[in-house]
C-alpha cells in the first residue's frame, strides 16, 4: 500500500533528523524527493506544489534556529501531509435501527465491500442484514448469496423479482428485527440519469441513515470528479475506498476525496472478509512513515542531535 511513498517519506524525515545544517541544497533535495513520490502516488500537482512551497518557507524561516528548526520542519511536513489526506471521519451509528445504502459504479467492489461491512459490524455485536437491490448486473444476487453462505451473513435477495422497490417491500417487515441493514444498489458504467432516478427512488422509500459511495483506489485523481458528481446528485455522506493494497494511485483517490470534503470512512486492503479498516489520516501517515506518531519523530530528531553533540565533545 503506497510503499514507495512511505519509503521516500522515511528517507526525507531521516535527512532532516541527520542534517547538521538545513541549507538550500538539502532543502531542494528533500522537496524534489517529496514531489516525485507524491506525483507517483497520483496526488494532484497543485497540492504537491502547495506542500512544496510551505516546506521551503518553513525551512528558511529565520525566526527559528537550530534544533527547533528541524522540529518545526518535521511538524510542517507532517501537518501538510495530514491536511491533504483529509480529516478523520468516523461512521457513527445512530440509536435504534441503521440503514446504510451503498452506491458505486461497475467494478468498484461494492458487493464484496458490503459483505466486509456486515462482517465488521457483526463482530461488534450488531445484528446485521444485507439486502440485494442490484437487479441489473448479472450474478449480483448470486454473488451476495455465496458471500453470505461462506461468511455466515444474513442475506435477503429475490432471485425472481427484478424490481428493487418491490424487493425492498417484500422484506421490509422481516428486516425490522435487525440493528443494521446494508443495502446493495445497482451500478452503471457512469452516473447516468437512469441510475440517479433509481437510487433517488430507493432513497426516498428506504430513508437510509447513511449513503456511502464505494470507489476503487486505482481511479486515482478521477475520484474527485466522481465524488463531486455523486455528492451533487445523491448527497453521499461518506466514501469507502477499495483495493488500497493493489495500486500506487491510492494517494490520488484519498487526496481527491479530501478535496471534495467527502470523508473516507473505510479502506479495503485485500480480498479476504476481514480486509477492511477505518481510515484515520494520522495513523495512516504514521504507518507510511514507520513511526508511532509525530512525537516519536521529534524524539528521533533530538536523539540524533544529542549524539552529534556527544561526538563534538569527544
Amino acid at each position: 500500500m503506497l510503499e514507495k511513498l512511505g519509503e521516500i517519506l522515511k528517507k526525507t524525515t531521516d535527512k532532516i533528523a541527520n542534517a547538521i545544517f538545513l541549507d538550500k541544497n538539502l532543502v531542494d533535495s528533500i522537496i524534489r524527493d517529496l514531489q516525485r513520490a507524491l506525483i507517483e502516488a497520483d496526488v494532484n500537482i497543485v497540492l504537491v506544489k502547495e506542500l512544496s512551497d510551505k516546506i521551503r518557507k518553513a525551512a528558511f524561516d529565520e525566526r527559528i534556529k537550530g534544533l527547533e528548526k528541524k522540529e518545526h520542519l518535521i511538524k510542517v511536513l507532517h501537518e501538510q501531509l495530514i491536511e491533504i489526506l483529509g480529516e478523520y471521519k468516523e461512521l457513527k451509528l445512530q440509536k435504534g435501527q441503521n440503514k446504510i445504502m451503498l452506491l458505486g459504479l461497475y467494478g468498484a467492489g461494492k458487493t464484496t465491500t458490503i459483505a466486509k461491512l456486515a462482517n465488521w459490524y457483526g463482530k461488534r455485536g450488531k445484528k446485521t442484514a444485507i439486502v440485494g437491490l442490484d437487479v441489473h448486473r448479472p450474478a449480483a444476487k448470486e454473488q451476495l448469496i455465496q458471500l453470505g453462505e461462506k461468511n455466515n451473513l444474513s442475506v435477503f435477495v429475490d432471485l425472481k423479482n427484478n424490481d428493487p422497490l418491490k424487493t425492498w417491500k417484500k422484506y421490509e417487515e422481516e428486516l425490522k428485527e435487525y440493528d443494521l441493514i446494508l443495502i446493495d444498489t445497482a451500478g452503471r458504467h457512469s452516473l447516468d440519469k437512469e441510475l440517479v432516478k433509481e437510487i433517488k427512488e430507493l432513497n426516498s422509500k428506504i430513508k437510509p441513515t447513511e449513503t456511502i459511495l464505494i470507489m476503487p483506489a486505482d481511479i486515482g485523481q478521477a475520484a474527485k470528479k466522481q465524488a463531486q458528481e455523486f455528492k451533487q446528485a445523491l448527497d453521499i455522506s461518506g466514501v469507502i475506498i477499495t483495493r488500497m493494497d493493489s495500486t500506487a494511485k491510492g494517494g490520488g483517490a484519498l487526496t481527491a476525496c479530501a478535496e471534495t470534503k467527502a470523508g473516507v470512512y473505510f479502506i479495503t486492503t485485500g480480498e479476504k472478509i476481514n480486509d477492511l479498516e477505518t481510515f484515520n489520516p494520522e495513523s495512516f501517515l504514521s504507518r507510511l512513515l514507520g513511526m508511532g506518531d509525530l512525537s516519536a519523530l521529534i524524539e528521533k530528531i533530538k536523539s540524533v542531535t544529542d549524539e552529534d553533540k556527544q561526538k563534538q565533545i569527544q
